[in-house]
């Protein structure tokens, strides 16, 4: 039993997919033992509505998602950050920004669906792709034993997750 609920900040370009899946995956799958944030270096402003599609067939909550800048997390109100994943992809050299301060962080880059190309069905399945590989990595990060892992271990089982798709725990 954790005392407090870890803020977990999951970091993409547009905050229009990739951090907005995650963040509704972590908010229901984890039990209350972490409070998930999302946003975007050049957010877009609104979520993508194939994302919300999606999240609202998988039964998780929509209402609160929105698309925002991460410079809402660095305002000295903001809750204070104990993990950052970026989740950007290299590959289509986006930028991703880089989080100063003390938070664990590690990158779990995606392809971003938003920017998908195909009729419509191949479009969605590469949401349902980058849903399935996030609720992955998130299920793989909750079940770790976060009290009793150094940060060295730690920020190396961070780095696997990212690195390792299909990874168990």
């Amino acid at each position: 039993m954790v005392d407090h609920a870890y803020n977990v900040l999951f970091l993409c370009t547009g905050n229009s997919a990739r951090s907005i899946i995650a963040e509704a995956i972590m908010n229901r799958e984890a039990q209350g033992r972490f409070r998930a944030f999302s946003a975007g270096s050049h957010p877009k402003g609104q979520v993508h509505p194939f994302a919300l599609d999606l999240l609202k067939k998988m039964n998780h909550p929509t209402a609160d998602l929105r698309s925002k800048g991460w410079d809402e997390f660095a305002k000295p109100d903001a809750s204070q950050l104990d993990f950052v994943f970026t989740i950007c992809d290299n590959a289509a050299n986006e930028v991703c920004p880089v989080w100063p301060g003390q938070p664990m962080s590690a990158h779990w880059g995606l392809p971003d669906p938003a920017a998908a190309e195909g009729n419509e069905t191949e479009q969605r399945l590469a949401f349902a792709d980058t849903y399935r590989v996030l609720h992955n990595r998130i299920s793989i990060f909750t079940s770790l034993p976060l009290k009793s892992l150094d940060k060295l271990s730690l920020q190396k089982r961070l780095d696997e997750i990212g690195r390792n798709l299909s990874q168990s725990a």
